[in-house]
């Protein structure tokens, strides 16, 4: 399976070369997960699937267009877009697709999503808290998953609504390496927060040695950045 991440930058002003644009990940050059730029429209995706409907994962929610090829996200939504509500279980080409739900917004559902075409899985979340337990077997064994930077300091930014007790926001990435380094070995960052862009060869010699001592392998992404699961070391 071949991916191509498309933006590493979170819903924030700092950015850098290599890290300028909002989420994307296209998957064989078919399958779009999250469309944070309308420019990624230009690389003709057949299918968009949408982790959850805030601007930097979903552009038309603040840059009306149109975009022509079917667009789903874990609910419906209609403007100069129409998406639809996620099935169960979705076949994109050869790929088979299974939303998973995820904690994040107390606003907008949001859904991780595990692809499979046969010789491999990857899970993509999105911005994520945490994903339920009973939900952990359909993410075991990826061979690879790639999840959200934004916060390095554990404990994220983890906000208890005071109405409804529902927790909303973002996990710090000491918590995210512990809910994910018993359901694959290779971890890939995308989303940073202001924290990268301090000093970012810091920041990733920081999460390298995070991978380092959690014995898996963490991957930094950057806009542009081409790999292959078949690549991946064992």
């Amino acid at each position: 399976m071949r991916l191509r991440i498309l933006g590493t930058r979170g819903e924030i002003d700092e950015s850098a070369p290599g890290h300028r644009n909002h989420s994307g990940v296209l998957v064989d050059n078919t399958l779009l997960l999250d469309v944070g730029e309308k420019e990624f429209l230009s690389l003709k995706p057949e299918q968009i699937l949408i982790t959850h409907l805030h601007p930097d994962h979903a552009f038309f929610i603040v840059e009306p267009g149109e975009i022509g090829v079917p667009v789903y996200a874990p609910e419906s939504y209609h403007n100069s877009v129409t998406v639809k509500a996620l099935p169960e279980e979705l076949e994109s080409g050869d790929f088979r697709v299974r939303p998973v739900p995820t904690h994040h917004s107390k606003k907008v559902r949001s859904s991780a999503f595990v692809v499979e075409d046969g010789s491999a899985r990857i899970c993509y979340t999105g911005d994520v808290i945490w994903i339920n337990k009973e939900f952990h077997p359909t993410l075991k064994g990826s061979d690879l998953i790639i999840t959200d930077g934004s916060y390095l300091r554990k404990g994220g930014m983890v906000i208890r609504d005071p109405e409804t007790g529902l927790l909303f926001g973002h996990n710090g990435i000491p918590d995210l390496i512990r809910l994910f380094r018993n359901l694959t070995n290779h971890l890939l960052f995308v989303h940073f927060g202001s924290w990268f862009f301090k000093d970012i060869s810091a920041s990733k010699k920081k999460l390298e040695e995070l991978g380092i001592e959690n014995g898996m392998d963490i991957l930094v992404g950057y806009d542009g950045m081409e790999l292959d699961t078949q690549d991946l070391k064992i």
